[in-house]
């Protein structure tokens, strides 16, 4: 999946971000980044926005987390996903990515 793919997939899904109540930068490295505002009605954009966290993570990782094959716990334990801020929000937005 591309960065553009992947974008359209957010977007697609946004209302599973509604109730989050925070504005998360998801890092992909050289691949880019997005950032989620779900603080009121959830938007994904390219602009960078001031965010309570940022998950750092592959976008080949991501892909595999939103699909079920990676395990947001396992990423985290094995250093494929690394958290900087709010762990409160992180730990929310993996249980709305189990979904």
């Amino acid at each position: 999946m591309t960065f553009d793919q992947l974008e359209a997939k957010m977007r697609a899904s946004l209302s599973q971000f509604t109730g989050l109540g925070a504005k998360v930068k998801f890092d992909f490295g050289t691949d880019g980044a997005l950032f989620l505002d779900a603080t009121k009605v959830p938007t994904v954009s390219r602009d960078p926005v001031d965010v309570n966290t940022t998950l750092k993570i592959s976008l080949a990782d991501f892909v595999k987390l939103s699909e079920g094959k990676l395990s947001p716990t396992l990423a985290f334990t094995f250093g494929k996903l690394k958290v900087q801020g709010d762990m409160g929000v992180a730990l929310k937005l993996a249980g709305m990515l189990d979904d």
